[in-house]
């Protein structure tokens, strides 16, 4: 395979993830992030799933990238983990299977798996945006909510047999999974960010939906697909819309790609390699009223932006969400932290 000559790329040093996250990601994780003991409860969750035996078995069954194991995903893995200002660069371990696919595992120490089949099918510089959009999730901590989401889908299959508990897991499932989807979103920017080249990630997202003849796509085709599947149809496509993602934890590569074109035209994209982003140290500033708030405006835009006849009956519910969620999410939140109610600090400040 033939390297693209290399290039400077612009360094983001401190980065905050909420840069690059989904208003509907970022919602939830600051949320989550503001809750004081939160994450450690997850991660001692997630510690139940013995991290220590997975890294073995990538360990005795993978192979490790490094200096003289495949030493260009080496380079891509540390100018991802450098340009994202990440604290310590993360194993790469390259798997032996025919399906594309790339994950980042583990809690205490987080690293990356990408098996052969997505090495055979992308080229350097799609290597280098699918090795950021992992070093992403590293960088965001999704690692240790999807590891949350991974024992609620089996909890909820042991617990089938028994309705009421069944459906109730299923819903907060249900709601992870949407969750999961808007991670996969961000992490495409982050993906794009540590690349640098807008190109190569839409070549990547358009290859995981068509596979390696590229010279047989073109992008422009494919984001009109993209923009016929979100017009909708009739209130039965709707339906059939909202069956085909239950259960699934990756948008279709068509609404990726859509997203991140979005993304990169509205500007967002440009001033974050300008240097205006949101730093690490503001991370504990942030309101998770207002994060909620935002989640609940991109999901009404999304729906503006749609013709669906069935999301169209939601864009009022989701406007009074917006406020009221943001409200109830500000309280409880304050309430975690032990802080004062924000009624009580406005009586007493000038």
């Amino acid at each position: 395979m033939a390297n693209t000559p290399d290039r400077v790329r612009v360094r983001l040093p401190e980065i905050s993830p909420r840069a690059y996250e989904h208003p509907a990601d970022r919602g939830a994780l600051v949320a989550l992030r503001s809750l004081r003991g939160f994450d450690e409860v997850f991660k001692r969750m997630s510690g139940l799933f013995n991290e220590r035996a997975l890294r073995l078995m990538f360990l005795s069954g993978a192979v490790r990238v490094g200096p003289t194991q495949f030493p260009h995903l080496y380079d891509y893995v540390r100018d991802a983990a450098y340009v994202l200002d990440l604290d310590e660069v993360p194993e790469l371990y390259v798997q032996m299977n025919p399906k594309p696919n790339a994950m980042a595992i583990g809690s205490q120490k987080p690293f990356i798996v990408m098996t052969t089949g997505l090495f055979d099918l992308l080229e350097a510089e799609e290597q280098r945006f699918v090795i950021g959009h992992e070093v992403g999730h590293i960088l965001s901590g999704h690692a240790v909510y999807r590891t949350m989401l991974l024992a609620l889908i089996q909890l909820a299959a042991r617990v089938a047999w028994i309705p009421l508990g069944y459906i109730g897991l299923r819903a907060i499932v249900a709601a992870l999974e949407e969750w999961y989807r808007k991670s996969e979103l961000s992490c495409d920017r982050a993906g794009l960010l540590a690349c640098q080249d807008a190109d190569a990630a839409k070549r990547s997202l358009m290859k995981l939906a068509g596979g390696s003849k590229l010279a047989e796509m073109n992008p422009d085709a494919f984001l009109e697909q993209a923009r016929e599947y979100e017009s909708g149809g009739d209130a039965r496509d709707s339906f059939l819309k909202l069956v085909s993602l239950m259960g699934t934890t990756h948008p279709f590569a068509v609404v990726r790609l859509a997203q991140l074109h979005r993304w990169i035209e509205d500007g967002s994209y440009q001033r974050i390699i300008d240097g205006d982003y949101p730093r690490r140290a503001s991370d504990r500033d942030t309101s998770v009223g207002e994060e909620a708030r935002s989640a609940a405006k991109s999901y009404k835009e999304s729906w503006e932006r749609s013709e669906d006849p069935l999301l169209g009956t939601l864009r009022d519910v989701a406007g009074s969400a917006a406020s009221a969620g943001g409200k109830i999410f500000d309280t409880v939140a304050d309430r975690w932290r032990g802080g004062p109610r924000r009624d009580e600090g406005a009586n007493g400040s000038s």
